[in-house]
């Protein structure tokens, strides 16, 4: 089985260079502009693209991805809606790597093997469940790989070496990195520190390590792509989202072009660790 991302990883390596991977919460803030802002990233930079799954009680994530949720919560947005904003993208982008993340609620309520089977006839690639640990396994993880869908774990900065095995046992596409230990957007990633975790993971797996959490600004972005194969960058589009958003927190007219700009710049810094390495 090779997917996107596999194939996006394998291009991106001839290429010297680690990928931009962005995040945007589905439906935020309105099912329409989010489906424009998700047209809009690749053509921005975005090498891969995770989208979030709304949900009512997001553990992982800081107040500006909780409030992009409730937004997306309030305009209506669903699961469903969810893959059919992603069928929708692939009428006009096959080769844009998608991940959906989130929590195991809604794909638990949906029904797991209709899940499974309408997000691969969709167009979705990857998952990343963050409230599964490998000890259920046999809920999501491996029936997804059965359905040729990569599911993608993450690691943190607590994930020693003895619960490393476990957590790569089955993860595939790419190891998500937290650079730090708390929530989205709760502080800087320290490229030094990143590097020596990276470092420390590839010893264990021959998959790409991407690393999010804590990256703002195409500085940090390129300083983190020296170090990993991915920087991720979610919550600073996110707030350049919700700062173009009127007083009723609905889009303007600049809101697309708000996302797609600092994409377009993250992706500078990205890009520019390929050079720095050269």
């Amino acid at each position: 089985m090779t997917t996107r991302i596999d194939t996006r990883f394998a291009e991106l390596k001839k290429q010297g260079r680690a990928a931009f991977v962005t995040y945007v919460m589905a439906g935020d803030p309105d099912i329409t502009t989010s489906l424009e802002i998700v047209k809009a990233l690749p053509k921005a930079g975005a090498e891969i693209i995770e989208l979030g799954i709304p949900f009512t009680d997001p553990m992982a994530d800081g107040p500006s991805i909780q409030a992009a949720g409730l937004r997306a919560l309030k305009g209506g947005m669903t699961l469903k809606k969810t893959l059919e904003l992603v069928r929708a993208f692939r009428k006009d982008d096959n080769a844009t790597p998608l991940v959906l993340m989130g929590y195991y609620n809604p794909i638990y309520i949906y029904g797991v093997d209709k899940f499974l089977a309408d997000a691969k006839s969709a167009g979705v690639d990857g998952l990343i469940v963050v409230d599964l640990p490998p000890e259920e396994d046999d809920e999501l993880c491996i029936p997804a790989l059965k359905a040729g869908l990569n599911f993608i774990r993450l690691a943190t900065p607590t994930t020693d070496d003895k619960r490393l095995p476990a957590v790569l046992t089955n993860t595939s596409g790419f190891v998500y990195y937290v650079s730090i230990a708390g929530i989205t957007g709760a502080a800087a990633a320290d490229a030094n520190v990143v590097g020596e975790a990276v470092a420390r993971i590839k010893r264990h797996t021959g998959l790409p390590i991407c690393v999010g959490f804590g990256i703002r600004t195409p500085e940090a972005a390129r300083a983190i792509a020296e170090k990993a194969d991915g920087s991720v960058v979610g919550t600073a589009l996110v707030d350049a989202l919700k700062n173009s958003l009127d007083a009723e927190g609905r889009a303007t007219a600049k809101t697309v072009n708000a996302v797609a700009e600092l994409t377009a710049a993250l992706a500078q810094g990205v890009k520019a660790a390929k050079q720095a390495a050269e």
